[in-house]
């Protein structure tokens, strides 16, 4: 089917199909029930060490945050083949808290899927 990204924050719509959360933290000042979030797989998400070293120095690190989050991400195969299943089968959209979905960790997770 297709693959979206979108804010938490921004509004809930029919076409978002399956909502995943893709941050490991919960998003600030969003209520559970509001987010309509159908799946949570932290398995996927950037590791709270990773996470907080690149926002340290998010400018600089980029690339070697992208290649430290694809290592990661190579322990969460069976987590990553059950989204791809669900990507071809549905709409999915990536949800995410970050204010760049561009560069971020959601662009190296679609480039992954």
């Amino acid at each position: 089917m297709s693959i979206q990204t979108k804010r938490v924050y921004d509004a809930v719509s029919a076409s978002d199909g399956k909502r995943v959360l893709v941050d490991r933290l919960w998003p600030r000042g969003i209520k559970k029930e509001l987010a309509q979030i159908d799946w949570w797989p932290k398995e996927i998400t950037p590791s709270n060490e990773l996470r907080k070293w690149y926002h340290e120095d998010m400018e600089n690190r980029w690339e070697e945050f992208e290649q430290k989050y694809r290592a990661e991400l190579s322990d969460a195969t069976t987590v990553l083949n059950t989204l791809r299943d669900m990507i071809q089968k549905e709409s999915v959209t990536l949800i995410s808290a970050v204010k760049n979905i561009d560069h971020s960790h959601v662009t190296v997770l679609i480039d992954i899927l």
